[in-house]
């Protein structure tokens, strides 16, 4: 039989164990109050606690104290599970984790699944391979007295997680404290011109090694990968005066590079001109020794033949200044010592008055030729003669 059918004991059968809490024909749902306690009396009898099955007058006590205790027992449970879950952790690879036992410095962690004590140990995770960037504006004095305005951009990165966490309250401003300071130190140490022109690159790396130094100094742990000066540019007040002397040197640099090229054009050119004339003047010089040394071994050959036969010799000789003077001359003029007359012998028209027997008596390219040593031989000739009639006259 139902426990709800008509007629039946409705408190026999009623599994809530409400009693008389229900009556007449009340079919409505259980009391959701009685179905509590009885949920935590059986979570009390599962745990060693008692059931709410006593005697009538302690079970209200009974009930209080088992359902006390069953929230005890689900509390542990719960703080148990949270425990347990807040007691491991994870470090990526780009991560650090610093590890504080009672707020003392105990471990660095490298990533992966690692282990901690709850309440205990407190977990600072940093990242140490991100590259992060850092900027320093600001106008200042250079070591000739100028102002300059100079824009810097710092990268960075966390090279020691345990300084970064324990040693410094605020790297980033520790940061750009020392980027200040080393950057006013390099650029009062600099003249103006080296600041504006080709000193900025050295200009980055003296600020890049002073502010490491300074970091490493302060314990912040953190490490530059590079400085990069942005831009330096004169106070606006005096800016036009600066980009005309920037053109001034601009110009300065142009019509250097421009005589040089000139200079290297120039200088290959004479150096082979000199090269030439050295050259030009050893061949003459070779040429001249050669000459001489020619003519004088044919003076002493001549000088051997002159002793045998001094007389014929000196007739070839002068035969052969003779002819080597007329080749080079059409006329002669001759002064006799007997009569004060100066002889003309007109050898062009001599020439001319052969060349034509000589074209008919010959053939080829040899026709065109006139024999000089004939012509020099008939010279001579008349000459001897009317050297023999002057002497014959003045005997």
């Amino acid at each position: 039989m139902a426990w709800n059918e008509p007629g039946g004991n409705r408190n026999d059968n009623d599994p809530w164990g409400t009693g008389g809490g229900r009556r007449g024909n009340d079919q409505g749902p259980p009391d959701l109050d009685e179905a509590l306690k009885k949920g935590l009396d059986k979570l009390n009898r599962m745990l060693g606690g008692k059931g709410g099955s006593g005697n009538k007058g302690t079970s209200g006590s009974g009930n209080n104290k088992g359902g006390f205790g069953a929230i005890i027992a689900l509390a542990a449970i719960l703080v148990a599970g949270y425990v347990v879950f807040q007691s491991f952790y994870t470090v990526d690879e780009q991560e650090r984790a610093v590890v504080l036992r009672f707020g003392e410095y105990n471990r660095t962690e490298n990533p992966g699944l690692r282990f901690k004590v709850p309440l205990i140990d407190s977990v600072t995770k940093v990242l140490v391979t991100n590259v992060r960037t850092a900027r320093s504006s600001g106008q200042m004095l250079t070591q000739d007295e100028n102002l300059v305005t100079v824009d810097l951009q710092v990268q960075y990165r966390v090279g020691d997680a345990k300084a970064y966490v324990l040693n410094v309250r605020d790297s980033n401003q520790a940061l750009a404290f020392a980027t200040d300071s080393a950057l006013r130190h390099e650029v009062g140490s600099s003249s103006l011109d080296d600041v504006l022109t080709e000193g900025r690159a050295e200009l980055a790396v003296r600020v890049e090694q002073r502010l490491q130094s300074f970091l490493k100094e302060y314990g912040t742990g953190l490490e530059i990968v590079r400085v990069n000066v942005e831009s330096t540019q004169p106070p606006a007040a005096v800016q036009d005066a600066f980009r005309e002397v920037q053109r001034a040197r601009e110009d300065e640099q142009r019509l250097k590079e421009e005589a040089e090229t000139y200079r290297n054009k120039i200088v290959p050119e004479a150096r082979g001109q000199a090269q030439r004339l050295i050259e030009e003047a050893n061949a003459y010089k070779a040429e001249v020794i050669e000459r001489a040394r020619g003519e004088t071994a044919r003076f002493n050959q001549l000088l051997s033949v002159y002793e045998k036969s001094p007389v014929v010799t000196r007739e070839r000789m002068y035969i052969q200044a003779l002819e080597q003077v007329l080749s080079n001359s059409s006329k002669i003029f001759v002064d006799t010592e007997s009569s004060g007359n100066m002889m003309y012998l007109p050898l062009d028209r001599l020439m001319q008055g052969r060349l034509p027997a000589a074209s008919s008596g010959s053939s080829g390219s040899g026709s065109q030729q006139i024999d000089v040593q004939t012509l020099t031989d008939q010279v001579l000739q008349e000459l001897r003669a009317r050297q023999d009639v002057n002497t014959r006259r003045s005997r």
